[in-house]
């Protein structure tokens, strides 16, 4: 029996079309045709000033954390529950990442804890809109102004989600996605900086070329282009903007496809939350998610672990998501410190998320998922 896959990239059919037609503009590196109508496209459906593709979402964060010129000891706030790039970016330019802890409902950074993590030495706030859900932005936001902070979105999950009618990625300073073959919109391994920040717009088209000022060469601007800044080679090929731009022409059927089986699933499933069996996600209503992920709370550790073995045997892939960073190798190695917050939602959420199977096309697999999900609690009880 074929495994229900807990992902499957989506592919609009155009996008070899639009390879081919990459090969025939004889333009394959960077910074062309593709690249300029994937930039745009951002720049008008995101409401951002600049999009900058990038060859990975890490490029972006760490593309960031050059324009924030992060220098060692300076102090960045963030969730511990979140992607290692989004503290490695900082990291590698001597930033020390200051862990606060998540919210139980969305499992977003709590913003009530931001205050008392703030120092001398506290640069940015990065947040993350988990599960494409938006963070308290206005708090934040405020917050940062008050301290005079940046903040960095990294919206990896968060593409068209909205925060008061406002997309995310769009409200701080700089905004950060990925394009990588697990999120919405995909070319396998992508990213974009969003510069929201007038300040940062022309630095951070040198970062991106090396540190060349190759940008105004092209546009005419200088005569020839030479070594100006640090950076390195943060630009994507064309190939890999070529299919992202079949990808962003249907990018509202996307959602709208994966919106309705995330739908399907919070319906199917809401007799077991108000048995108490599990908790589905929340959605603040100030929010309008994209349908990144559709993921369960289970009880405990166990009952989580059990929970993905049983779906297995149910010919099902599910699996669970971050392992908090405050508690990795790699924050031992550093000696990051660990935080001034207890971690406790953090650490019991990484213990009891689960994902469930969510592409485009997993329509005809939902009933079975539901039903195996309900056949688990029937077998178990984890009250």
């Amino acid at each position: 029996m074929s495994i229900i896959p807990f992902n499957k990239p989506y592919l609009t059919g155009k996008e070899i079309d639009f390879i081919k037609g990459a090969h025939r503009n004889s333009q394959l590196a960077g910074d062309g045709y593709y690249t300029n109508l994937c930039s745009k496209w951002l720049e008008q459906n995101l409401d951002v000033q600049t999009a900058l593709l990038t060859n990975s979402g890490t490029a972006a964060l760490e593309m960031a954390a050059i324009l924030l010129e992060i220098k060692p000891g300076d102090e960045i706030i963030m969730p511990s529950y979140t992607f290692v790039s989004t503290a490695n970016a900082f990291v590698l330019r001597g930033g020390v990442p200051i862990f606060a802890d998540i919210r139980p409902d969305t499992a977003n950074i709590n913003e009530s804890l931001i205050s008392s993590l703030i120092t001398p030495k506290t640069k940015a706030i990065v947040v993350v809109h988990y599960a494409g859900v938006g963070c308290n932005m206005d708090m934040i936001m405020n917050l940062a102004r008050e301290h005079n902070l940046i903040v960095i979105e990294d919206a990896a999950h968060a593409i068209l989600s909205r925060y008061k009618q406002r997309k995310l990625g769009s409200i701080g300073d700089l905004g950060c996605l990925s394009f990588h073959e697990t999120k919405n919109i995909t070319c396998g391994e992508g990213g974009a900086l969003l510069i929201n920040n007038p300040k940062y717009i022309e630095r951070a088209r040198t970062i991106r070329n090396k540190g060349t000022n190759r940008y105004e060469f092209e546009n005419g601007l200088i005569k020839k282009y030479s070594w100006v800044d640090i950076g390195s080679s943060f630009l994507p090929g064309e190939l890999n903007a070529a299919f992202l731009w079949a990808q962003m022409i249907q990018a509202e059927y996307i959602i709208r496809n994966r919106i309705m089986s995330w739908e399907t699933y919070h319906d199917g499933l809401k007799s077991l939350e108000q048995s108490g069996n599990l908790r589905r996600p929340y959605i603040p209503s100030d929010c309008k998610h994209n349908a990144h992920m559709y993921y369960l709370l289970l009880p405990s550790e166990i009952s989580r672990n059990e929970f993905i073995a049983y779906m297995r045997s149910c010919s099902i892939n599910c699996t669970f998501h971050y392992t908090p960073l405050h508690n990795s190798k790699a924050a031992i190695k550093y000696q990051l410190p660990r935080t001034t917050n207890e971690m406790h939602v953090t650490e019991s959420v990484s213990q009891r998320l689960v994902r469930l199977p969510l592409w485009v096309g997993v329509d005809p697999h939902l009933e079975k998922v539901i039903d195996c999900t309900k056949s688990f609690f029937l077998i178990n009880d984890y009250q």
